[in-house]
């Protein structure tokens, strides 16, 4: 998996691209006999979980920011989010007359002319469009940079003045011009009980709380879903699979309002399905959610932090499946242990192996985070071994993927256009499929 930066590739001005070092990396590994999953990071590499580089976004689209800061994201306060554009701008002329969104389209039709022999090649297997900052689809409510420290409730983050806008013309549109952006939501490092808005009875259960909460969520579901359709346009018939990011928002999780996963943009409670109609959405356009979060499980964080991993990762997984799209995953920290390692290969087949052929229930793919030297360590490497050897239910190495259900196929063009009707559908909750108490393959069994 390697993320393909934006901030490289278009750095010397619009549309003006330099695939050379990739080029030549990605020659490299197709000499090794390895397959590529290539992220299209439109995000800024630094100030996330395990970010040691930096790289922004293109300097000309900072250019545009620093005459218009709106085109970021934005809290309550005005502070700016610079790691990826406002949704409020996807289809807005403001960067040398192209919207958000066809710079992000330009940007991939560059890659696949640029990349098209790999790609026929069967070296290029799997494209991940990245949707938001560290590539997942969502607002950036809980950014380190800004002070925000695990497991504060995080902040909504539509305060730029074109989401304020379109916020305002939406509640006009309903009949309550005014309606406002809350204004009791606290800050990044609450705790949901010290705010009026997610407390017990706040106003995230009111009429104008619900109201808010289905525009913030509706605006990144749709924010995909156009992305998504730009990909599916450029990358349809060729031989590639088309995946999104969904980041693994587990703290606060066992809260009523779940506020870490509502400022994030998922609008899921115990009686709404947050994840299903993100599942819908990918499955319009042929494509597999890519999760996280896989090596936790709930006794991993303090009670206070109220974190449910276990629960959001069946939850999550579970709903991909009923929509009839693939999973794909990766653990959320580095993780060198048999008890990680066990954790990713129960959720990898949640009740085992079928001796008599594809389990029910299966994950498409798993990518490990990350290739460090302490991967390489002695013992450390054969444990990962293990993992691997597990991870193909201890089968020898079989290089005909038909034969193991992983042949790729022509994307197929997206099937139809999501509709609120749609998402208002796939919210109903639906409960999850049973996981089994602990994997049938361990790496120390």
């Amino acid at each position: 998996m390697v993320d393909v930066w934006w901030g490289i590739i278009e750095s010397k001005g619009p549309k003006q691209y330099d695939w050379t070092a990739y080029k030549t990396l990605f020659q490299l590994i197709a000499r090794l006999g390895l397959k590529i999953q290539a992220i299209m990071s439109f995000h800024q590499c630094g100030g996330n979980v395990g970010d040691i580089v930096t790289i922004p976004i293109p300097q000309w689209v900072r250019d545009v920011g620093d005459n218009d800061p709106d085109i970021y994201y934005t809290n309550r306060k005005g502070t700016r989010d610079i790691e990826y554009l406002s949704i409020g701008v996807d289809n807005l002329p403001l960067f040398a007359g192209r919207t958000a969104v066809q710079l992000y389209s330009d940007y991939m039709s560059s890659f696949k002319e640029n990349m098209a022999d790999l790609i026929e090649a069967g070296v290029i297997v799997d494209i991940e469009v990245g949707l938001g900052p560290a590539g997942e689809l969502r607002y950036p409510s809980y950014p380190q940079s800004q002070g925000w420290v695990f497991p504060g409730i995080g902040e909504f983050q539509c305060y730029d003045k074109y989401l304020k806008k379109d916020f305002k013309e939406a509640a006009a549109k309903a009949g309550h011009p005014e309606w406002d952006l809350p204004e009791d939501a606290g800050e990044y490092n609450d705790k949901p009980e010290e705010t009026g808005f997610f407390k017990k009875d706040g106003t995230y259960v009111s009429e104008k709380g619900k109201f808010f909460m289905t525009w913030y969520s509706n605006k990144l579901i749709f924010h995909g879903d156009q992305i998504l359709g730009e990909a599916n346009k450029i990358f349809a018939g060729l031989k590639v699979n088309l995946a999104a990011k969904v980041s693994g928002i587990h703290w606060l999780y066992n809260h009523h309002s779940h506020a870490a996963e509502l400022t994030a943009g998922y609008y899921n409670l115990f009686k709404r399905d947050g994840y299903r109609p993100i599942a819908r959405m990918l499955s319009k356009h042929y494509g597999i959610l890519n999760f996280t979060c896989l090596e936790m499980k709930d006794t991993d964080n303090t009670a206070e932090a109220l974190s449910a991993p276990q629960e959001l990762v069946q939850e999550v997984l579970s709903k991909a499946w009923k929509e009839g799209i693939e999973v794909a995953g990766e653990n959320a920290l580095e993780t060198y242990g048999a008890k990680g390692y066990n954790q990713i290969l129960l959720n990898a087949r949640p009740n085992g192996v079928n001796p008599n052929g594809k389990p029910k229930l299966r994950m498409y793919g798993f990518t490990y985070l990350r290739l460090s030297d302490t991967v390489f360590q002695e013992n450390n490497f054969e444990l990962f071994k293990k993992l691997v050897r597990k991870m193909h239910a201890d089968q020898d190495y079989c290089g005909d993927a038909a034969k193991y259900g992983h042949e790729i196929v022509p994307l197929k063009t997206s099937n139809s256009q999501l509709t609120l009707e749609d998402i208002a559908d796939a919210a109903q909750p639906s409960g999850a499929f049973k996981w089994d108490s602990e994997t049938d393959l361990k790496v120390d069994g």
